[in-house]
């Protein structure tokens, strides 16, 4: 999939607008994984250094450039201040190709639903423009409020997908309508996309 500009790909929500990340945006990126807050459930994910936080961007910005898809930052409509960000990336299941979907927000913008609504856009955005690619997100099982995100951008608990991640053991969520990824199934199409994927392993903790 071809680079797109941040206007081809900008989604809104009753409350929010998201839009692909710029080079403005790196220090919202490290504020928000800078909070220990919000790194809780993943402390790997955690950053203590602007050039951190730049190199971050720059990943995301290559998987942008890769696929057309990637993390967007959200904002309320008409205000500068970024909330948090929400987006998809492509990893590795099991053997079989999936969509990640990730959230996370600074702590102000905690207890406000703005989680679940940005999911429930990119989700949707997802199932039209990435319908071939399972699209699951990968929780900790302490973590109750992105276990309700989940939930509400219409992912169900698939027991049977659960695997091990960096900070610790994932519980899996799929979307209703996918087709759950099989333990070593790789088909053609699944094996073109790993191609792309980088050399290591994924990280749970570096979706979410």
């Amino acid at each position: 999939m071809s680079d797109r500009s941040p206007a081809a790909v900008e989604l809104k929500t009753a409350r929010l607008l998201l839009r692909r990340p710029t080079t403005a945006d790196v220090d919202a990126i490290f504020a928000v994984h800078r909070d220990p807050e919000t790194c809780t459930h993943n402390p790997s994910d955690a950053l203590a250094r602007l050039e951190e936080a730049e190199a971050l961007y720059r990943r995301w910005d290559d998987q942008w450039q890769q696929y057309g898809y990637g993390y967007w930052v959200v904002r309320h409509h008409g205000s500068a201040r970024q909330l948090g960000f929400c987006g998809i990336k492509p990893m590795e299941l099991h053997g079989a190709s999936v969509l990640n979907l990730f959230y996370r927000f600074a702590t102000s913008a905690w207890g406000q639903g703005f989680g679940g609504e940005a999911a429930s856009a990119v989700a949707a955005w997802a199932s039209r423009h990435v319908p071939d690619l399972p699209l699951i997100a990968r929780v900790r099982p302490a973590n109750v409020a992105s276990q309700r995100v989940a939930v509400r951008a219409g992912l169900s608990r698939a027991r049977h997908l659960d695997t091990e991640g960096y900070d610790g053991f994932d519980w899996i969520y799929i979307a209703r309508h996918a087709t759950a990824p099989r333990r070593g199934a790789v088909t053609h199409q699944d094996s073109e996309i790993q191609t792309k994927l980088p050399g290591r392993r994924a990280a749970a903790n570096e979706f979410r």
